[in-house]
């Protein structure tokens, strides 16, 4: 598997793309054809005030108004414009880890080690990423699965510090007769989305999620990204308390498979057990480490 080139891996010295850079016209198309009622499956939160955030690390969600209708009219009026053009626009304050975002390869390192070869001391700049920036994330047009786990333990959700198996994926999708192909976009269900802008501090405190062996797992059937209904895909706390974070590592450095965080499932699972396309349009902001993002499920 690791040979075949829709894998995208190893990566090339310098690559900056990732796994999604094996798609191809085919493989897009072979997406679209999925579609087959025009259904659209919304699979994002609204990014709005008291959104979740790790409070250690990331500044929270503000947003305020730059000008408003009312001071642009009486300052036009001073002009001599007659119309009386009102225009309202924003100011926000963010980090592009808040709500349902993609992790960009650069997001994570292994000491100094980065994915493709790079090296942190070189390309971490105080304005951004000098490489492996949000920009270069591609758009995805793929084969998506929802594995829904979220009832593995007798109720409606895991817990948080639960740590989904490669076997309990497996065991999952053989109940939903659902295989892996290269090139999906593979999305995991825990529940753990009913705590969201619901119970913030215990959404944010820990999560169930997949562990290691379980990332290893998909990335090794060449999945081009992963994402989950929780802050961070991985479980937290993790299984071995001296090691923090390895999913991302694994991911991200070394494979560079795409992490998508905070995603809306419930909807999605209630109605849908088969394939569907998946779409997801990160937005290019040169340099940064994340983008908020807006995909869909369509079948």
């Amino acid at each position: 598997m690791a040979d075949d080139p829709a894998v995208h891996f190893p990566p090339a010295p310098g690559d900056q793309i990732g796994a999604g850079g094996g798609q191809t016209n085919a493989s897009r198309l072979a997406a679209l054809s999925l579609i087959r009622e025009g259904r659209l499956f919304e699979l994002d939160h609204p990014i709005k005030a008291g959104a979740p955030f790790w409070e250690r690390i990331q500044p929270p969600f503000l947003m305020s108004f730059w000008s408003t209708a009312d001071r642009v009219i009486r300052a036009v009026r001073g002009q001599g414009v007659r119309n009386d053009p009102g225009v309202n626009l924003e100011h926000v304050h963010m980090t592009f880890h808040v709500g349902t975002h993609v992790d960009a390869l650069g997001h994570f390192s292994v000491g100094d080690r980065m994915y493709g070869g790079h090296s942190a001391a070189e390309i971490v700049g105080n304005q951004g990423l000098r490489r492996l920036g949000v920009e270069h994330v591609p758009s995805l047009i793929t084969r998506g699965i929802c594995i829904d786990v979220a009832g593995l333990d007798g109720g409606d959700h895991l817990e948080a510090g639960r740590a989904v198996s490669a076997d309990d994926l497996q065991q999952t999708l053989n109940q939903q007769e659902i295989t892996i192909q290269p090139g999906d976009t593979v999305l995991i269900r825990t529940g753990w989305s009913r705590h969201y802008m619901r119970d913030n501090a215990r959404y944010t405190a820990g999560e169930p999620g997949i562990d290691l062996d379980a990332a290893q797992w998909l990335t090794g059937q060449g999945v081009y990204a992963i994402g989950s209904d929780n802050m961070a895909v991985e479980v937290l706390p993790g299984v071995d308390r001296e090691v923090s974070m390895p999913v991302h590592q694994h991911a991200l450095v070394d494979r560079g498979v795409y992490l998508i965080e905070n995603l809306a499932l419930d909807g999605l699972t209630a109605s849908v057990t088969t394939p569907f396309c998946f779409i997801m349009l990160p937005a290019r902001f040169a340099g940064a480490t994340g983008s908020p993002v807006r995909p869909i499920a369509l079948i």
